[in-house]
């Protein structure tokens, strides 16, 4: 059988976008480690299926597999590409349009032909919930690696992210520590490890350590979880901008208790068919 798929990106994050919706097509792990090739299959970080809507309130159900076929809970550069897409392929006409994650359910907006806005929901920041191993919620956490003690922000996005400060992101050992800290024991379904540096009261410069990926050009949950640890920490004020390896994004806060919003683009690179 010949599936139809969409490689797009935001900001060099890159994925294989899945219409599973007029395609009857079922993707497994497997199957997502196989088209995230960069040698023998299309190549991404994550595979990306658009599936019909499960309830009635919802418009997509949005699934996404890490190039190890980890099944995750929630990619923010893939939702603004997956709001793009359907557009693009005249999937609904709608706009805003509503999709479920594997835990919770998110906002997308066309702003324009290249720009997303995405409600990515309320962050979280009890430790219990990330999930993350602690007494109770704290805004900075210390936590040891291979005898080294850090101060890190615990966050989940509906995805579980670490973040640490660094005085000069170019420097920090991304690949070492973020593997070190990816799979540490207090994070029990592993973690995404976020590096920012406060460039201004309104300015971030992030790297991020993807869980079952690896560095990443860019990672739109991972700079909402950023954004949100610099402003509890009162380091930075609403809206930030988060400038990552190819463009920036920008992140609107008001506080605890409140949904977040992440605008920037999506970019289709080309459309094809694969044999599966």
């Amino acid at each position: 059988m010949l599936m139809k798929f969409t490689k797009m990106h935001g900001l060099g994050n890159d994925f294989v976008v899945i219409d599973a919706v007029t395609q009857n097509v079922r993707v497994t792990a497997s199957m997502a480690r196989r088209l995230s090739d960069r040698k023998t299959g299309i190549g991404c970080d994550q595979v990306l299926i658009v599936e019909p809507p499960s309830e009635p309130d919802i418009d997509f159900n949005y699934r996404i597999f890490n190039c190890d076929g980890a099944e995750v809970e929630q990619c923010g550069n893939g939702a603004r590409c997956l709001a793009r897409f359907v557009q693009d392929r005249r999937l609904t006409g709608k706009n805003p349009i509503r999709v479920k994650t594997s835990n919770r359910v998110i906002e997308l907006r066309m702003e324009n032909k290249t720009q997303v806005a995405v409600d990515m929901g309320i962050p979280e920041l009890n430790p219990a919930n990330i999930p993350f191993e602690a007494a109770e919620k704290s805004m900075l956490y210390d936590i040891d690696v291979d005898g080294q003690s850090l101060q890190i922000a615990a966050v989940s996005m509906g995805n579980p992210h670490a973040v640490l400060k660094v005085d000069d992101v170019a420097r920090a050992p991304v690949a070492e520590l973020g593997a070190k800290i990816e799979s540490h024991s207090r994070f029990p379904n592993r973690v995404n490890v976020g590096f920012m540096e406060i460039l201004s009261r309104n300015e971030i410069k992030l790297r991020v350590f993807e869980r079952g990926v690896g560095e990443t050009e860019a990672c739109g949950s991972g700079a909402c979880a950023a954004a949100v640890a610099a402003l509890e920490q009162g380091l930075v004020d609403s809206p930030v901008t988060m400038q990552l390896t190819r463009g920036n994004l920008k992140i609107d806060w008001q506080g605890e208790g409140h949904g977040l919003i992440m605008t920037g683009p999506a970019a289709t690179v080309f459309h094809g068919r694969i044999r599966i």
